[in-house]
């Protein structure tokens, strides 16, 4: 018999690449995740595509960045024309079924409830879904903290009902050919999960970067503005206590176990891959949560890979990998071929060789928070490039940012300005820029490459600037897009603009 093609992809929510203790021994207990990274690949430098729950599930599940599928902003759907890999696999013949948060549909944080195109929704079962099975009363207590010192039980939680579902899946559907996405949660707040977890970190405290005492001198302006709630001096002791959000992390780890059980049962020889959409600022930067800003706390997100018979076991790779490349690679595993619209790529080749570089230079970008209402600055438009040592951040309303994290990992000394950086700087520019233009990015423009520091960059002759036009790739099954001048089909690239086709005349 043919060995079956099986992929289970679990994700967690603001679970930083070191609350696992494979990363970083801190304490913290996340043996499940051990166990999976022991029998694996840990990939150490990997990033999302925006540090936002929505936009980063957007990339992740579409291989295109925010910017082209338009989910930007939480509760920004993805654009009619987006293709998830459930309805890329689903169309091939392919089982796919997703058990948990979705946070792609226009609605709020809990989502619509109804199973989108792509996905079998005989398993579909997303937060909506969960609140709607309890009391108003037990929906208020699912999102209260202080619920906790009820000791509610196990299968209260969303996740364990998702793991329950998950375990079901994965017993009914040994004999086939399937994706499974199992998205989690926890341990993002309220932290909901049995009171046993919480007295597990009663006394414990979080060693925390010296970036607790980062006085923002050289910080974007917006930055200092977030981070206004927490002085300076707050974190002398350089220690976090969070009991609810750490047994949250243990709990939700226990939940990924009962899964691996499962598929150790039931199909052993599958793909797994986990990931977390991005991390949390947790008093780094004297910020919190997540929002406008590249930092590592949230933009780096812990990436574990297990493939028997193709991945080695207790690897690690050291170089940049991206959210963008998952879709790629999952649509490579079942033999199904890029249409040309994707900006990942496949990363099978570092699965079987953690040694290969895939990726020179991996992008991050950031526009809008926004979840029912928006309280996070605004409309915040960051660019960023990394090349698994320098780190530019193009804030594009305020100051802009470079680090060298191999000599800084905390990202405390700002070098934007400095003489023995501008090589590097430059380079990762004319990168980024490059990459806005071959994306099509809709925010583009000639202000992106006008930075105070970029003396030899070329001013704009002309409101068209460089002629490059929004037409993106189409999917092969959509008609030719038309030239609006001509009528003809259009292509995508620079375009002469002549004077008496400019706008005004």
């Amino acid at each position: 018999m043919p060995q079956r093609r099986q992929v289970v992809l679990i994700m967690t929510d603001s679970q930083r690449w070191d609350m696992l203790n494979c990363y970083r021994q801190t304490g913290l207990q996340t043996p499940s995740l051990d166990r999976l990274a022991a029998g694996g690949i840990r990939f150490d430098r990997a990033y999302t595509c925006q540090p936002v729950c929505g936009p980063a599930r957007s990339a992740l599940f579409t291989a295109t960045y925010p910017h082209t599928n338009g989910s930007w902003g939480n509760d920004m759907p993805l654009g009619r024309n987006m293709r998830t890999v459930g309805q890329r696999l689903r169309a091939t013949g392919i089982q796919t079924a997703y058990i948990g948060k979705w946070h792609l549909d226009t609605s709020d944080y809990f989502g619509l409830g109804r199973c989108p195109d792509g996905w079998d929704d005989r398993y579909w079962y997303d937060m909506r879904n969960y609140l709607d099975e309890l009391s108003p009363e037990d929906r208020t207590r699912s999102r209260q903290g202080k619920t906790i010192q009820d000791d509610i039980p196990d299968d209260f939680t969303f996740g364990h009902r998702c793991s329950t579902r998950a375990v079901e899946f994965l017993r009914c559907h040994e004999q086939e050919d399937f994706l499974l996405v199992v998205s989690y949660d926890e341990p993002h707040g309220p932290y909901l999960c049995p009171k046993r977890y919480w007295d597990m970190y009663a006394d414990y405290e979080f060693p925390l970067s010296p970036n607790v005492h980062d006085t923002l001198d050289d910080k974007p302006e917006h930055v200092r503005l977030w981070a206004r709630e927490r002085p300076a001096g707050e974190h002398a002791d350089n220690k976090l206590v969070n009991p609810a959000y750490f047994g949250c992390n243990t709990f939700v780890d226990y939940e990924i176990g009962r899964v691996l059980d499962a598929m150790d049962r039931h199909c052993p020889d599958a793909l797994v891959i986990y990931t977390s959409d991005h991390g949390h600022m947790e008093k780094s930067h004297r910020l919190y949560i997540k929002g406008p800003a590249m930092y590592d706390e949230i933009t780096r997100i812990p990436l574990l890979v297990r493939w028997p018979g193709q991945a080695p076991t207790e690897a690690v790779c050291p170089h940049p990998a991206s959210h963008i490349d998952v879709t790629p690679t999952i649509l490579d595993y079942f033999g199904v071929p890029d249409p040309g619209t994707l900006q990942g790529r496949s990363m099978l080749e570092s699965f079987r060789d953690p040694a290969v570089r895939l990726n020179e230079i991996i992008f991050i970008e950031y526009a809008r928070y926004e979840v029912s209402q928006d309280g996070f600055g605004g409309f915040q438009p960051i660019r960023c490039a990394f090349d698994g040592r320098h780190k530019l951040v193009i804030n594009l309303l305020t100051t802009d940012e470079l680090y060298d994290l191999q000599v800084d990992p905390s990202e405390t000394t700002n070098l934007i300005d400095s003489p023995e950086h501008v090589s590097a700087r430059n380079r990762l520019h004319d990168r980024l820029l490059e990459w806005m233009n071959t994306t099509h990015d809709p925010f583009r423009g000639y202000y992106w490459r006008m930075r105070p520091w970029r003396t030899d960059a070329v001013p704009p002759t002309s409101w068209h600037d460089d002629g490059m036009i929004r037409q993106v790739p189409r999917e092969p099954d959509e008609p030719e897009r038309l030239d609006y001048s001509t009528g003809l089909p259009s292509t995508p690239g620079p375009k002469p603009v002549s004077p008496k086709s400019r706008p005004g005349r």
